[in-house]
């Protein structure tokens, strides 16, 4: 029968991988509801997709990296992800304002909306970092 340290990597097995399968079918399943279509016929993913390719041309270089910069403090694994999201709330605000270029501003709040409340005290030390107040933005972050 079994014995020794191959039973032990055996039974650490069995118990790693349905463990690493639910990790993994958590965030293929929330990625999944944020692609199912809601009430007007497009899912959350759409949505963040089309504001981002309607302000594209509204976004200068210094916008870009400070975008980039903001999202630094995220694993890199769900960077892309964040920046897609942040992004695409970002381009809605300024859709919605009509504005003719993304401001410094529109990011910040963008930022603020985009980001979940459990990450609001990681968002105001990076903007402390940054020498950016969040004294006007008090309000979003309620």
């Amino acid at each position: 029968m079994l014995e020794g340290p191959f039973l032990w990597f055996i039974l650490l097995w069995v118990f790693f991988l349905p463990v690493l399968f639910g990790i993994g079918g958590f965030f293929m399943f929330r990625k999944f509801l944020k692609k199912l279509p809601k009430e007007d016929g497009k899912s959350d993913m759409d949505w963040e997709i089309y504001y981002v390719e309607k302000t594209k041309n509204l976004w200068g270089k210094d916008q870009l990296s400070l975008l980039n910069e903001l999202v630094s403090p995220v694993p890199e694994l769900f960077r892309d992800v964040a920046r897609q999201k942040i992004a695409g709330k970002i381009g809605e605000i300024a859709l919605k304002e009509r504005a003719k270029k993304i401001t410094i501003d529109i990011i910040i709040r963008g930022y603020i909306i985009a980001t979940p409340k459990r990450d609001h005290k990681f968002l105001r030390k990076k903007l402390a970092e940054l020498n950016i107040s969040t004294d006007q933005y008090e309000q979003l972050f309620n």
